[in-house]
């Protein structure tokens, strides 16, 4: 392994980290105040990055760049109104990266102005990293918009489909990991997602 990729890790590790254990702790948190316990009961509800890794997104960010957590378990039985509750659940990852895009836009700009008085050897590597946070968790947050079971925004759209549309999402899900890959490998993921990106980035960066 190459010292420019150690450091590359090095820099994107931390917030990639921050961003999925976030991600999956709020999707569980949501479900604890919505009357779900299962999260909590497994040790799941925790800001703990090593309770939530999941191997092979861990190998897949080494060797990609892009990597993955273990879902969060829910049990949709505990719920009052489970289409709607699981929207909330569902808003909840993507609600999280867009926040801590917010505040990690904020936190490159306080440190580019304190950047006088913070030691280089320490300013920079964290501005990096802060930085590195803004694309990383916009990234996560729009991708796991799309509506595509597993994505978080298949459950948020089955909470305004009818009965017809939530059986076909259901009927969908197991194939959903291999539609997604074709859509990679067609490009649609990339053409939808990088004007929302380029967009939302230019907003936090101005």
């Amino acid at each position: 392994m190459s010292n420019n990729l150690i450091q590359q890790i090095a820099i994107l590790a931390p917030p990639f980290l921050l961003a999925l254990t976030f991600h999956e702790f709020c999707h569980g948190y949501v479900a604890w105040k919505l009357g779900d316990p299962t999260a909590q009961e497994q040790g799941r509800l925790t800001m703990n990055p090593l309770k939530h890794l999941d191997p092979l997104g861990v190998l897949a960010f080494i060797i990609m760049k892009i990597g993955w957590a273990k879902p969060i378990p829910v049990n949709p039985g505990y719920f009052k109104n489970p289409l709607r509750d699981m929207m909330w659940v569902g808003l909840a990852g993507p609600g999280a990266n867009f926040l801590l895009a917010v505040v990690s836009a904020v936190a490159v700009k306080g440190l580019m102005a304190a950047g006088g008085i913070i030691p280089g050897y320490v300013l920079w590597p964290v501005l990096n990293m802060a930085a590195a946070g803004v694309w990383i968790n916009l990234m996560l947050g729009f991708f796991n918009l799309i509506p595509i079971p597993p994505l978080d925004g298949s459950r948020i759209l089955s909470g305004f489909l009818p009965a017809e549309g939530v059986l076909f999402m259901r009927k969908i899900e197991p194939f959903g990991f291999i539609i997604l890959l074709l859509l990679f490998y067609l490009g649609v993921i990339s053409k939808l997602m990088l004007p929302m990106l380029n967009f939302a980035h230019s907003l936090l960066a101005s």
